[in-house]
């Protein structure tokens, strides 16, 4: 079988990623974000990315520093209010953003992971959202056709994986990073712990092997977004 271990997260994205590519990114805010593969892809030195991941990270961390480098052309998420330069990029017309309500980012990401290439959903009807969107009614409620998405490359944080590229996140990590997992034509996955094929139980398995390309050990510094003191 294939050995899907790399040596380095540089090593990981070696050969993989090039300019104008679309990225995956999976994680909510700072948490269960392949931190580590975003820093090599900001010194893999790619630009006009199209990024897909909830957040755009902060300033000094997560897809921030691929912002702060102007590595990306456009980002598609849902929620960027913690980051300033995304703001400054934004405000000026230096920046595209695609916004998209969370639970539809999510469904995208699982619809294109699934093979289906849209979903109708009412979120969004009637507001700028549903600009330039297809509807159909169903049962008397208007519905907007949205796409699934497939990306070029995925990257995603999980706790524990086998050799085989199974994986299991831990608690809130388990966010955002199953569904990106599986909607990119290749995945790599950065993980806190590697084990031995066998070891996981398959009933425990979020993500199985068979969606992910390549795995990284690494260790994780795990910022906090906002540190809230009593």
């Amino acid at each position: 079988m294939l050995d899907k271990v790399y040596t380095s997260p540089a090593a990981a994205l070696e050969g993989i990623v090039h300019d104008g590519m679309t990225v995956v990114v999976g994680g909510f805010g700072l948490c269960g974000i392949p931190e580590q593969l975003i820093i090599a892809l900001r010194d893999s030195g790619v630009r006009d990315l199209v990024c897909v991941s909830n957040n755009a990270g902060v300033d000094d961390w997560g897809l921030g520093l691929l912002l702060r480098t102007r590595q990306i052309r456009k980002m598609v998420s849902s929620y960027v209010g913690e980051n300033a330069e995304f703001e400054r990029q934004f405000m000026a017309g230096e920046l595209e953003v695609e916004f998209n309500p969370q639970g539809t980012l999510a469904e995208r990401m699982r619809a294109g992971g699934a093979g289906i290439a849209g979903f109708y959903t009412r979120t969004g009807v009637g507001t700028v959202i549903a600009e330039g969107k297809p509807t159909m009614v169903f049962e008397g409620e208007t519905f907007i056709l949205e796409r699934g998405i497939r990306a070029d490359l995925s990257l995603v944080k999980a706790w524990k994986a086998d050799r085989a590229g199974n994986l299991i996140y831990r608690k809130t990590a388990r966010n955002f990073n199953p569904m990106a997992a599986t909607c990119g034509r290749l995945c790599v996955a950065e993980v806190e712990e590697l084990v031995a094929i066998g070891e996981l139980d398959p009933d425990g398995i979020h993500t199985p092997g068979i969606f992910v390309d390549r795995i990284v050990v690494t260790t994780s510094e795990k910022r906090i977004e906002q540190r809230t003191l009593r």
